[in-house]
């Protein structure tokens, strides 16, 4: 556990002590979603193995799947190089966005 406080310490939290997480599906490399976590939310994570995230426009943790069902089993969770943003090796059951597609970028494409 200690290397685990260690990690999180060293994690480079935004102004609001938050850090983007990203999500992705372990097996196909699908990148899933963007969330925030702070350093509860990740200890959350890591303790449990369900994704964990902040809401900043609910001001409250949740759960993913708390309410839909559709869950992410956390396997792996990652730093970038400079500690800003961590990934969250994932699988997820049914679709990531709450809009109901499969992720949340699916028909979004910009270009």
């Amino acid at each position: 556990m200690e290397g685990r406080e260690a990690a999180l310490e060293g994690l480079a939290f935004n102004a609001e002590g938050l850090v983007p997480a990203i999500a992705q599906q372990h097996d196909t490399g699908e990148v899933l979603m963007l969330a925030w976590m702070d350093a509860e939310a990740l200890r959350r994570t890591l303790a449990t193995g369900k994704a964990t995230y902040w809401s900043r426009s609910r001001g409250e943790y949740w759960v993913k799947g708390e309410t839909s069902g559709h869950h992410q089993a956390v396997l792996s969770v990652a730093a970038d190089c400079d500690g800003d943003t961590v990934l969250l090796q994932v699988d997820q059951t049914g679709p990531a966005c709450h809009t109901g597609t499969r992720t949340c970028f699916t028909g979004r494409e910009i270009a």
